[in-house]
C-alpha cells in the first residue's frame, strides 16, 4: 500500500522583485509569465495527479485568498487556508500542519512554493514519490535540492554529507546549508556537490510538529495555543472566534523562514536527508531569472507580450497590453503595466526589493 500523503503550497509572498508586474495585492504567483496558466496554478497541476484535489492545499494571506481560489478552482475551496498576516514559511508550514494532523498525523507532506518553474513534471513527480517513500520509514525531514549548473549568488546551496544510498535511490545526510554564497563561495561550493536548495520538502506531518517543537519552540507555542482555541474544529471552516483566536496568536508569531527556525539546527542534528534532482527547476525569482527561461532571439533578447527590440541585445521586455519597442539598449529590463513603466539594468533585478522600500518612502506606496 502506498503512503498517504498530503501536498501543501505555500502561496504567502509578494514577489517584490517582479515589480511592477507583481503587486501587495496581486502577488507573483499569479501572475501568467511562462505559460497561459498562473505559476500557481501550473505549480497545483504538477502535483495534483500524484495526491489528488482534495488533499492539495495552499496556505496564503487572508488578503490573497479570494484570487487565490479563483485561480485554483481545480481544488476544493475550504482547502485554502489563511494566514491573519505573512509570517514568513515555518509559521505557514505549522499552521497547515496543525490542520492536517486532525486528518492523519502520519500521512506524508509535500510542501511546495506556488512560484516555481518545472520543465520536466515526470522526473520532478519521481523524486517526491522517493521522499514520500523515505518519511514513511524514517522520521526526518527531506529537502530537495537542485544540480546547480552554474555558481547562483541569489541561491542557498545543501552541503551534502554522508552517502545513504538504499532501496529509494541514491540520498544524503545534510551537513549543513550555506545561504546565497559570494561568487567564490558559491563556485567552490558547487565543485565540492553542494546543491542548490528548492525550498521543497517533504516530512510527515507529526515530525514536523516535533521538529518545531525542539528547534523552535516561539513558533510552537504559539502553534499550540492555536490547536487548543481549535478543539474539534476545522481550520477550512473556522468561524469568526477561531480566526479572532489565529490572529491573536499569529500576531506574536515569531517571523521565520523554516530553514532558520529547523532545517539548519535538524541537519546539524542528523535529522535530515536530500535527493539531487534535476528536472529543470527555477524560483524564478527575478526578471533576469525569467530572462533565462524564455526563448531568446539570436541577440539574446527575450519577452513577454507585445514586443520589439531593435539594435538591442540581452533584453527583457514585458509588455502584455500594448507594443514596447526597444532600441539601441544593452542589458535593459522593461517592464510595461497601466499604472506604472520600469526601465533597468537587467543584472541588478535582483535588487528591485529596495526600488520598492524607495517607493513606499517616497509616497507611492498605493503602487506597490
Amino acid at each position: 500500500m502506498k503512503p498517504a500523503s498530503f501536498a501543501l503550497i505555500m502561496a504567502g509572498g509578494r514577489g517584490t522583485r517582479f515589480w511592477p508586474a507583481s503587486r501587495a495585492r496581486y502577488p507573483k504567483q499569479l501572475l501568467k509569465i511562462l505559460s497561459a496558466k498562473s505559476l500557481i496554478r501550473e505549480t497545483a497541476e504538477r502535483v495534483i495527479p500524484l495526491i489528488g484535489r482534495d488533499r492539495t492545499f495552499v496556505v496564503t494571506v487572508r488578503e490573497h485568498a479570494p484570487a487565490v481560489r479563483r485561480e485554483l478552482a481545480v481544488i476544493p475551496k475550504a482547502n485554502c487556508l489563511e494566514e491573519p498576516w505573512g509570517r514568513n514559511t515555518a509559521p505557514c508550514i505549522g499552521l497547515a500542519a496543525l490542520e492536517l494532523a486532525r486528518m492523519d498525523s502520519n500521512a506524508a507532506m509535500i510542501v511546495l512554493p506556488a512560484d516555481h518553474w518545472i520543465t520536466d513534471v515526470q522526473s520532478f513527480r519521481r523524486l517526491l514519490k522517493t521522499g514520500v517513500r523515505i518519511v514513511a520509514e524514517r522520521d526526518v525531514a527531506v529537502t530537495i535540492g537542485i544540480r546547480p549548473s552554474y555558481p547562483e549568488t541569489g541561491y542557498g546551496y545543501i552541503v551534502k554529507g554522508k552517502s545513504l544510498a538504499g532501496p529509494n535511490g541514491p540520498a544524503w545526510a545534510v551537513s549543513g546549508f550555506k545561504e546565497k554564497p559570494p561568487f567564490d563561495e558559491a563556485a567552490r561550493l558547487l565543485r565540492s556537490g553542494a546543491l542548490w536548495n528548492s525550498g521543497i520538502f517533504i516530512w510527515k506531518v507529526r515530525t514536523i510538529l516535533e521538529l518545531l517543537r525542539d528547534y523552535s519552540l516561539p513558533i510552537y507555542e504559539r502553534l499550540e495555543a492555536i490547536r487548543s482555541a481549535m478543539g474539534k474544529q476545522s481550520l477550512r471552516a473556522a468561524k469568526r472566534p477561531l480566526r479572532a483566536a489565529v490572529a491573536r496568536h499569529y500576531k506574536d508569531m515569531p517571523s521565520l523562514s523554516v530553514d532558520y527556525a529547523v532545517m539548519e539546527k535538524a541537519a546539524a542534528a542528523g535529522r535530515v536527508v536530500t535527493l539531487a534532482g534535476n528536472f529543470g527547476w527555477s524560483d524564478v525569482g527575478s526578471w533576469a531569472a525569467l530572462h533565462r527561461l524564455l526563448a531568446r532571439d539570436r541577440s539574446n533578447n527575450a519577452g513577454v507580450g507585445q514586443w520589439l527590440p531593435l539594435d538591442s541585445s540581452d533584453c527583457l521586455i514585458y509588455s502584455p497590453r500594448r507594443l514596447a519597442v526597444v532600441f539601441g539598449l544593452s542589458e535593459a529590463v522593461v517592464i510595461d503595466t497601466p499604472d506604472a513603466l520600469f526601465v533597468g539594468n537587467l543584472k541588478k533585478s535582483q535588487d528591485l526589493r529596495a526600488v520598492v522600500a524607495e517607493l513606499e518612502k517616497r509616497g507611492y506606496k498605493h503602487l506597490t
